[in-house]
């Protein structure tokens, strides 16, 4: 069954704004009185489609208990990357559980920050609604603007771990066995080349722990893609 978030209601009744309306009668091809689900402020609900005209109208049928959290809350500081990798780590950092996402820039990024970026975090922020969507998720993960790497030195979270292809140091799979469900954790991912030495130091001394995800080294867009499944795997019960 299909799953929209909505940020419009009244009383029993909801409204897909003109996208979502366009998926439903354009993609999905639905008929009056057919069933979707509607999230609505972290609530999940059963509704009738009622009207297509000028949008998607439909009628709580009723409340369904969501998906309680079963992870610690994981932010992915992720540094630019070009366009294409970029929507393929949020999509996938969504559908495995990602909360926060912060996208920054460091010495060796490939993209810079430019007057367009309002623009680019609208559409990374239609990408997540939608992986959330498609997931099966009653939130959709809140999207920082973009930062330099600077401000992920203040950030005030006890758990703070910088993904480096350092084999010495600690492995991921020992630092999550210290991790509580109810923790929130940051996972600082580098581009395409790697942070710069300097900016590797500074994030350690100010309280950023190096964790290596294994001999490989991995692409950037894949490394959120392993620490975020190793997280589900680790809490799946």
């Amino acid at each position: 069954m299909q799953r929209y978030f909505v940020t419009k209601r009244k009383e029993d009744y909801f409204y897909l704004n003109e996208d979502d309306t366009f998926h439903v009668t354009k993609v999905m091809r639905m008929k009056l009185f057919e069933y979707i689900e509607i999230v609505f402020e972290g609530h999940l609900y059963l509704c009738e489609i009622l009207s297509f005209d000028p949008v998607v109208e439909c009628k709580l049928v009723e409340e369904i208990d969501g998906e309680k959290n079963k992870m610690p809350k994981v932010i992915i500081a992720q540094a630019l990357v070009k366009e294409q990798k970029m929507d393929y780590i949020l999509q996938k950092s969504c559908e495995l559980g990602v909360s926060s996402i912060i996208p920054y820039t460091s010495t060796r990024s490939l993209i810079k920050v430019t007057d367009n970026d309002s623009k680019k975090i609208s559409r990374w922020q239609k990408i997540l609604k939608e992986a959330s969507e498609q997931s099966k998720r009653c939130d959709v993960p809140s999207l920082d603007a973009i930062v330099d790497i600077r401000y992920l030195i203040n950030i005030p979270i006890k758990h703070k771990y910088l993904c480096t292809v350092n084999e010495k140091s600690k492995t991921i799979k020992s630092i999550l066995s210290n991790i509580d469900i109810s923790d929130t954790i940051i996972f600082v991912i580098g581009p395409e080349g790697g942070l710069a030495e300097d900016e590797e130091e500074k994030l350690i001394k100010n309280g950023y722990v190096p964790v290596s995800l294994g001999t490989n080294v991995l692409r950037t867009e894949t490394a959120s893609s392993f620490v975020l499944s190793a997280v589900c795997y680790e809490f799946m019960r």
